[in-house]
């Protein structure tokens, strides 16, 4: 999603006042816990069994313009994650902080644009090389091992595609990606446009592009269930702010999508529009949108959301599978949960 206007003067997290109320033993005590980003709002007891009554989300970098495309580097025991408006992939430890790891990371043209550049969604293929949605250069590319780029789709029936959002692989190898025109200029309107729709799209092993569906206005995130029979659609779409379930036939297209969740009633109300989202192995569904992440039941009843403040990009299961980290515009959070997600790399924990 592009990221959100807001103010240029941005409101402390913590007030220098406030903090000198604070007693001696509180301060110590929050010097050495990492600051808390947002609240949690339970809405069903269900959410207990995913999200400990105790848990909350803490606030481990910031600084970013806007944070999207979270993924977890297994093999680097790091997280990965765009900027999209400074066309740089950073990367985050808990030993190194957070640094740049790429640039550029979705434009690599030599005349200067604004807009949003740079890469949006990150994941890995079966290999462990990096998959890349890459706004600015208007395609699908795989990060080589010499730094380079290998396009792997950026045209569909010969016309340039908008600007490729978000990205996940299926267990088959085959790459499924959304494709909005948040990376034009113009957007809908851009002289460069292309494409007279917009788009979910798969690229198969054998490197052929299949329209899927372009029912969805917005395309945004996407996620497959943990039996791959379902692909979960996110709409960044004001007015029409969704999430859709698709059907996956056995030969990976697409059948009649169904609407999973509806929080167009939130927009405006709160900060955020559904954007990225995440999956664990039980089927709950993990999805930034209005208010931050919202969690649902498979069934699409809203449990509870993880609310950050700010508008939210995306999410990713880190380190044990057990960890969310999440893209919260300008900073990254990190919760302990009680279940279990994919990390994009290696066969499903």
């Amino acid at each position: 999603m592009t990221r959100p206007r807001r103010s240029t003067t941005r409101t402390l997290p913590l007030l220098a006042g406030a903090a000198l109320l604070l007693a001696v033993g509180a301060a110590k005590v929050s010097a050495q816990a990492p600051p808390t980003l947002g609240t949690i709002e339970r809405l069903d007891p269900a959410l207990d069994a995913l999200i400990a009554p105790d848990a909350r989300v803490e606030r481990v970098a910031e600084g970013f313009d806007w944070s999207e495309g979270t993924v977890w580097d297994r093999a680097g025991d790091r997280l990965l994650f765009s900027d999209v408006p400074e066309n740089v992939v950073h990367q985050w430890s808990k030993a190194g902080g957070a640094s740049v790891f790429l640039k550029p990371s979705g434009y690599t043209g030599t005349v200067r644009r604004g807009g949003e550049p740079g890469s949006n969604g990150l994941t890995f293929d079966h290999d462990g090389s990096l998959i890349l949605a890459q706004h600015g250069d208007r395609r699908v590319a795989r990060l080589k091992a010499d730094g380079s780029f290998e396009t792997l789709a950026d045209r569909y029936e010969g016309k340039r595609f908008n600007s490729p959002n978000d990205v996940v692989v299926k267990s088959n190898g085959d790459i499924y990606f959304t494709d909005p025109p948040y990376g034009l200029l113009g957007e809908n309107r851009d002289e460069g446009k292309e494409l007279d729709f917009n788009g979910v799209f798969r690229r198969s092993a054998d490197g052929k592009v299949t329209l899927l569906t372009r029912e969805v206005s917005y395309p945004n995130g996407l996620a497959f269930s943990p039996d791959e029979k379902t692909l979960y659609v996110a709409s960044s779409d004001p007015g029409r702010a969704i999430w859709m379930a698709f059907p996956v036939a056995d030969d990976g297209t697409l059948g009649s999508g169904k609407v999973f969740a509806d929080a167009t009633a939130a927009v405006g109300k709160v900060k955020g529009l559904p954007d990225g989202l995440k999956v664990d192995d039980k089927g709950n569904v993990f999805a930034t949108g209005p208010g931050g992440v919202l969690i649902f039941s498979p069934e699409g009843k809203h449990l509870g959301t993880l609310a950050t403040g700010e508008a939210c990009g995306n999410c990713a299961w880190g380190e044990d599978g057990t960890v969310l980290y999440i893209a919260s515009d300008m900073y990254i959070g990190r919760i302990q949960t009680k279940t279990l997600g994919p990390i994009p790399g290696r066969a499903n924990p």
